[in-house]
This record gives structure tokens, sequence and C-alpha cells, in this order.
């Protein structure tokens, strides 16, 4: 699940064009934290994870969700 969402929020984050420095930003986590969540290595809580959906524009769910299939 860790996994899952890193890989969701980097996929968000890249859409929007942001560096893991300019979404540390606009989210209010640091770069460190961002990059470990990004790699799998951080266990986001509810509240972190609805703020870092808030950020991206999106809703947690979404960051919850396995990537669709083409």
């Amino acid at each position: 699940m860790r996994r899952l969402v890193g890989e969701n929020v980097r996929y968000r984050r890249i859409a929007l064009g942001w560096t893991q420095e300019r979404f540390a930003d606009e989210s209010g986590f640091s770069q460190q934290y961002i990059s470990g969540l990004e790699s799998g290595r951080r266990n986001p809580t509810v509240v972190s994870l609805f703020e870092l959906a808030q950020a991206l524009g999106t809703s947690p769910a979404e960051l919850l969700l396995p990537p669709k299939s083409e």
C-alpha cells in the first residue's frame, strides 16, 4: 500500500509539472518526506493523505486506487 500511494503521488506531482521541492512548498511537507513517500518508505497517516491529496488537487481515495490498465 505504501508503494501504491507513493507511485500515485509521484504520478500526480509529475503530471502537474512539479519538482519534489515545489510539491513540498505547496503541501507543507518536507522534500525528504515527499521523497520517502514516493519511494514507498513512508507510511502516510489519514490526515497526511488528505493534505497531500488537497495539494495535488485530487481526493485521498484517488491516491489509494491501483493504476488503470490500458
